[in-house]
């Protein structure tokens, strides 16, 4: 059984005479009540929680599902990495105090990974809505105004090339087929996979294929000779694999891996050949950008020193204070006029009414959206793209629609924070799940730093 909360922290009497570590506290202080104010947010992650099945070291009681939720902000809010985020809340006493496990021992990351990873991104949806119905109940946000933009968070994934997806592909499989080895598979037991020599195969094609004057028909012979090792080795995970599911559990959960990364393998084969044997043009939406994610996307935004992106866009929804007050999180690429009487709709369940006051970026403007929308909403600020009318000019010089796009340049700011400083640039959890919820565990602790200086 796993408590919900500690219901008797220890009592501190350290004061502090520095300013700054006065607001460390203070900030941290007023977080806790925060999350104090709303049991029903760790009703819901008390839920999660439960239902899990971990394996402890003996003698030692489940951590409670307030300190896994209060660790989660913690390391949001100090922008460090699970080991990091162990050693700094195990050697700071105000941190301790914060996740409440005072003089007690702290969780290994590991644990921690686990823990973290068991709470479902539809939860932290649900908590971030809770705490936004808190603010509205409270006062500290209004529905006056709403502004929009989208924005890209990156995957954790090398720049991808078709010499370097193969030479991931054969490194894996042939990593588990020495796996496979080791249980004593007999189809493997005398067979050896040259990975430095694929890997430098895959090498020689990225040094010749940055040289001047050399045409996909010179990396031909290169490529063929590293698809075939390729191949090889892809046949031989499909018979393992076969031989692995009818033993242990352990066995089974290697085969269902190897049969994974075989289909995955088997699609960067078929990019590699289409595009340079075949010399074909190979649409985005049938590549695959990563072996490790394979949900990435490419995404062309047209950016100053970054045109291409890979990861996935995100929308985030906001008022005047700065509060989120809603967020999406797109597995591909939407269309952006498409997703404003959704945000909208979100706005009115939370307000109860349509802002008086909508602005957005370019991006999203259509005519006839825009029209329809000017029927209910005072005033629509969204510029529109390329030539302009007569009329459009004289509406986007209007005084009250240029300090609506000043308003709107706010959310600019918002996303730059949750990249600076709360690691949005670029998402280290792994797979499409956890990157979901990576983005809402940010939103969170975003929300709770703007309410915590209310």
């Amino acid at each position: 059984m796993r408590p919900k909360f500690i219901a008797q922290p220890e009592l501190h009497f350290e004061p502090t005479s520095l300013k700054i570590t006065e607001e460390f506290y203070t900030k941290y202080d007023r977080i806790s009540q925060l999350l104090d104010e709303n049991p029903g947010i760790l009703d819901l992650v008390h839920a999660e929680l439960e239902a899990l099945v971990e394996i402890e070291s003996p003698g030692r009681s489940r951590y409670a599902s307030d300190t896994v939720l209060r660790l989660c902000v913690c390391q949001v809010v100090e922008g460090l990495s699970l080991r990091e985020t162990i050693v700094r809340v195990d050697t700071c006493t105000a941190l301790r105090q914060f996740i409440r496990v005072d003089s007690r021992s702290m969780m290994d990351y590991s644990t921690f990974c686990r823990l973290r990873n068991a709470i479902a991104p539809e939860t932290w949806q649900k908590v971030n809505r809770l705490l936004a119905e808190y603010a509205v109940t409270q006062g500290s946000i209004s529905g006056e105004s709403l502004r929009l933009d989208t924005t890209a968070v990156e995957t954790h994934i090398h720049w991808p090339t078709d010499s370097s997806l193969l030479v991931d592909v054969f490194r894996v499989i042939q990593g588990d087929l020495d796996k496979a080895r080791k249980l004593g598979v007999a189809l493997v037991e005398h067979r050896r996979f040259h990975l430095v020599a694929v890997r430098k195969l895959g090498l020689r094609i990225t040094r010749k294929g940055v040289r001047k004057g050399t045409s996909s028909k010179d990396l031909k012979p290169l490529y063929q000779r590293l698809i075939r090792q390729v191949e090889e080795v892809l046949s031989t995970a499909g018979a393992v694999a076969q031989s692995l599911r009818q033993g242990r559990p352990k066995d089974e959960k290697l085969a269902a891996r190897l049969v994974e990364f075989q289909r995955l393998g088997r699609q960067v084969v078929s990019q590699a050949r289409r595009r340079v044997i075949l010399g074909e043009s190979v649409p985005n939406d049938e590549k695959l950008f990563s072996v490790f994610e394979p949900h990435t996307e490419l995404l062309i935004r047209g950016k100053a020193g970054k045109p291409v992106e890979f990861g996935h866009m995100i929308q985030i929804q906001q008022g005047k204070e700065k509060f989120i007050t809603g967020y999406d999180v797109f597995e591909r690429r939407p269309i952006e006029p498409a997703l404003l009487e959704p945000a909208l709709d979100s706005h009115r369940s939370l307000f109860g009414s349509d802002p008086s006051c909508l602005a957005a970026d370019k991006g999203y403007f259509e005519k006839e959206t825009i029209e329809k929308l000017a029927q209910r909403i005072e005033t629509v600020s969204i510029a529109k793209k390329g030539k302009r009318t007569a009329d459009q000019i004289a509406r986007e010089h209007d005084p009250i629609f240029r300090h609506a796009q000043r308003f709107r340049a706010g959310v600019e700011g918002s996303i730059s924070f949750l990249k600076r400083v709360l690691g949005l640039a670029r998402c280290f959890s792994k797979g499409w799940a956890h990157f979901q919820s990576t983005i809402g565990t940010s939103i969170f602790a975003h929300n709770l730093l703007i309410l915590s200086r209310c």
